[in-house]
């Protein structure tokens, strides 16, 4: 493979983000802003079973410490509360209320909203490329990291 095409994926994964505001804060909320990291967790959350704070930061790719102190900003926020679980005292299960649904649900919402204008905009040959691409792109890199 030529290097080449790996720097142009590279760049364009870079553009995307920039693109798309992903690496600012959500402001769309006027009492409070919400950093890429949280909007993550929200998503990763909003489940009926409870994830603990290490099942999480494994599905984030975060730091142990990174997710306790962003779980206590979003128990802080009133997004979720840290139980303990009752088979383990020493782990906490991370709960979502009623407010951290409703605020992923609002969050959801509008990226829905958005990325239905955005790929209405594409060709079908350009929307069938993207779904044979990604997919094989988050593929080799969890193969890589794991």
């Amino acid at each position: 493979m030529d290097s080449t095409e790996a720097e142009r994926i590279h760049e364009l994964l870079m553009d995307l983000a920039r693109a798309t505001g992903w690496l600012q804060p959500d402001q769309s909320s006027h009492d409070e802003s919400f950093s890429v990291s949280q909007a993550f967790a929200l998503h990763e959350l909003d489940t009926e079973t409870p994830l603990s704070q290490q099942e999480l930061a494994e599905r984030l790719r975060l730091e142990k410490s990174s997710v306790s102190r962003m779980a206590a900003e979003m128990e802080r926020k009133g997004l979720l509360v840290r139980e303990r679980d009752p088979d383990n005292r020493r782990v906490y299960r991370l709960v979502l209320t009623d407010r951290g649904r409703a605020r992923h649900a609002q969050m959801a919402a509008v990226y829905h909203k958005q990325f239905l204008r955005w790929v209405a905009a594409m060709t079908h040959v350009e929307r069938a490329a993207l779904l044979m691409g990604l997919p094989a792109l988050v593929r080799v890199i969890r193969e890589d990291l794991s």
